[in-house]
């Protein structure tokens, strides 16, 4: 039996290496993962909380829409409750977008280096990814703007770039949007939006009233700790969300995430302080790169994408045998490069001492 055309040759999503398989694979008891750009300091204790007190519902089905956690986001960010999606993760929201737009022989442009599933979604629906580099580590929105053409439907938009790290920013996706063509369908992912400190990001949330034919992608995965749970959110036009519900999944978000992002929501301090933290992480680890002269991204996110100047693979093990787990860029079209997560000060001690090491050992090993 074969598999669909669309699927053949389609590599498999490789995650960020998991703590447990270190552990067994290296015989290590002390292992930090900084590898998936994971919330280190967890979540907001009114999660826990609030998921005390839901076991006794777990032989319940969770309400499909989850209009309670829709009518929560819709009060904090003044938007229609009509024109938010629920997601198993912001990429389930991807694959529905994908599902109910993508037709063969369409086209959905992207930048080269960013999130992978959008172009895994694409080829699943048969249509083909347009794929335009970046410059300088940024999405080249007038070079996107040239490859659209009347086949494309989809164009998406990974702001802040995973794994770059940087941001497009306010007057350039403005007026990008005012020059896209009105057949084309935008998506803004915004999974790291809440670590964004720069003045210059676009409130895409207010960008929704003027571009009906926007979606705003969102998560409860990264700064308010949830990602073990599964739930993102997409924000659109209500005529958009009517599409997208007809291929989303019943029961498609659980009980248990439904309520930890209602706790989640509340907890504003708590997503204030991890910004805060992360800022101070970011600049914590970017004075040792500036000492070491090492080449990075400007990072608005929670991690940094950093040149190592030696094989990317070569770094990746030297870290793991110390008990650091980062992500080789090899994979993500970054053969010298490393994307680190932005830990707890102490984590981000450990990695330095660590990386420290791997550029000393490169810098003894020049003729």
């Amino acid at each position: 039996m074969k598999p669909k055309a669309a699927i053949r040759g389609l590599p498999v999503y490789e995650p960020g290496k998991p703590l447990e398989e270190v552990k067994r694979e290296l015989g290590l008891d002390d292992v930090i993962k900084l590898a998936s750009n994971e919330n280190p300091f967890g979540c907001s204790p009114k999660v826990k909380e609030r998921l005390a007190s839901e076991f006794s519902s777990l032989p319940l089905y969770p309400e499909g829409t989850a209009p309670e956690l829709r009518r929560a986001l819709s009060e904090r960010l003044k938007v229609d409750p009509e024109g938010i999606i629920l997601g198993n993760g912001s990429d389930e929201i991807i694959q529905m977008v994908s599902r109910a737009y993508l037709e063969t022989g369409d086209e959905a442009v992207m930048a080269d280096k960013t999130f992978p599933r959008y172009k895994t979604q694409t080829l699943i629906e048969g249509a083909k990814p347009v794929e335009v580099p970046l410059r300088e580590g940024v999405h080249d929105l007038s070079g996107m703007l040239r490859r659209v053409t009347d086949r494309t439907k989809i164009l998406w938009i990974c702001n802040p770039n995973n794994p770059t790290g940087t941001i497009v920013d306010a007057p350039s996706l403005t007026g990008f949007l005012e020059e896209l063509p009105d057949h084309v369908l935008v998506v803004i992912d915004e999974a790291y939006a809440e670590y964004v400190t720069d003045p210059a990001y676009p409130d895409s949330v207010r960008l929704l009233e003027k571009h009906p034919r926007l979606i705003v992608l969102r998560t409860f995965s990264k700064i308010h700790g949830l990602a073990s749970l599964r739930i993102g959110y997409g924000l659109a036009h209500p005529d958009i969300v009517r599409e997208l519900n007809r291929v989303r999944e019943p029961f498609n978000v659980n009980r248990l995430a439904q309520r930890a992002a209602l706790a989640a929501l509340e907890d504003e301090a708590f997503v204030r302080t991890c910004r805060e933290q992360n800022r101070r992480g970011i600049e914590q680890i970017l004075r040792r790169l500036e000492e070491w002269n090492l080449f990075y991204y400007p990072p608005h996110g929670n991690f940094i994408l950093l040149d190592t100047g030696r094989p990317a693979d070569e770094a990746f093990e030297f870290l793991l045998k110390r008990g650091v787990i980062v992500r080789s860029g090899k994979a993500l079209g970054y053969p010298t490069f490393i994307r680190v997560t932005v830990g707890t000060p102490e984590q981000n001690r450990r990695f330095l001492d660590a990386l420290g090491e791997f550029v000393a050992e490169k810098e003894a090993d020049r003729p």
